[in-house]
């Protein structure tokens, strides 16, 4: 009997492992080559990068390079196109527009990181408040910000401006910087609303710390990705501010040198065919602003892909 149970069992071994059994788990696979290497550089804004990096150099260190005192009209030589003794020519009074390119270039720039400093600064403070309030604060100071953002920026800049009289680099920064920071203060409340109840918040409290030791210890650091895009929009919303102002009149005096002040002569340019006193300014400008544009976009995406990771 256990004889012909065994000769059963081994007549019945090799078809059961082969139709009522399979292996899984271990399976032949071919060698597959790795896929084209991306580079380093491919997806980035370096041609963006290195054109504000050399705009800002020569903005920086442009005592180095200023060929002409940037103040000096020389009335023998005014409206001369560009050429070998004034590179890019000169305007109705005779200034040598290379030099006041990067010593106004330098005043735009200063302009531009004042008012996003203290934008920045007062978005995160109010955003902060209003992320740890309680919810009728933080509804009764959300309705604040939209009434706010109801308000055209550039009429509210040119109210405040009349306001405080004659403008200088230090009141337009002002002007501009309180007036743009609802934006940044909205992602900054969220951001907050996220992480007011973590572990590390909640210790901090519990050890006795500070409203603002716990916003900049804490808070700041966990966010500060997030509007850092923003930042650099701010800066680019700053200067064409700025140089809006100065193309309508009522920003810097002709004297205080900007690209801004440089383009308010585009009406005397145009009536005397002197292209190069409206175009060298405004293609510095156009240049500088696209590539804040682009480096704020790469952020946008970089925090966007970040944020999908988690």
């Amino acid at each position: 009997m256990r004889e012909s149970i065994r000769e059963y069992v081994s007549d019945r071994k090799e078809p059961m492992m082969d139709t009522d059994f399979q292996i899984v788990g271990i399976r032949n696979t071919e060698d597959q080559t790795v896929g084209r290497h991306i580079k380093w550089y491919q997806g980035k804004p370096l041609i963006s990068a290195l054109l504000l990096a050399v705009i800002l150099s020569g903005c920086l260190c442009c005592h180095l390079i200023m060929t002409k005192n940037p103040g000096y009209m020389d009335l023998a030589h005014y409206n001369e196109a560009p050429g070998g003794e004034f590179l890019f020519g000169t305007d109705t009074m005779g200034r040598d527009i290379f030099s006041m390119i990067w010593y106004g270039g330098r005043i735009s720039l200063l302009i531009g990181v004042l008012a996003t400093l203290i934008s920045t600064v007062l978005a995160i403070v109010f955003g902060s408040v209003s992320g740890c309030a309680p919810e009728w604060v933080d509804s009764l100071l959300m309705r604040f910000t939209e009434i706010f953002l109801s308000i055209p920026n550039l009429l509210l800049v040119i109210l405040l401006q009349a306001v405080l009289g004659k403008a200088s680099i230090f009141s337009i920064s002002f002007i501009i910087g309180i007036t743009s920071w609802p934006g940044i203060a909205k992602v900054v409340r969220t951001e907050v609303k996220q992480i007011r109840n973590s572990g590390y918040v909640i210790a901090a409290r519990c050890m006795g710390g500070s409203f603002w030791h716990v916003l900049w210890k804490h808070l700041t650091p966990n966010f500060a990705s997030s509007i850092m895009f923003m930042v650099v929009m701010n800066i680019r919303s700053a200067i064409i501010a700025e140089s809006t102002l100065s193309f309508m009149g009522i920003g810097l005096p002709l004297e205080q040198i900007s690209w801004g002040s440089m383009l308010s002569n585009a009406d005397k340019a145009l009536m005397t065919k002197s292209w190069w006193i409206i175009l060298i300014p405004g293609l510095f400008l156009t240049v500088t602003l696209m590539c804040m544009t682009n480096l704020g976009n790469y952020l946008r995406k970089a925090v966007n892909r970040k944020e999908s990771y988690l």
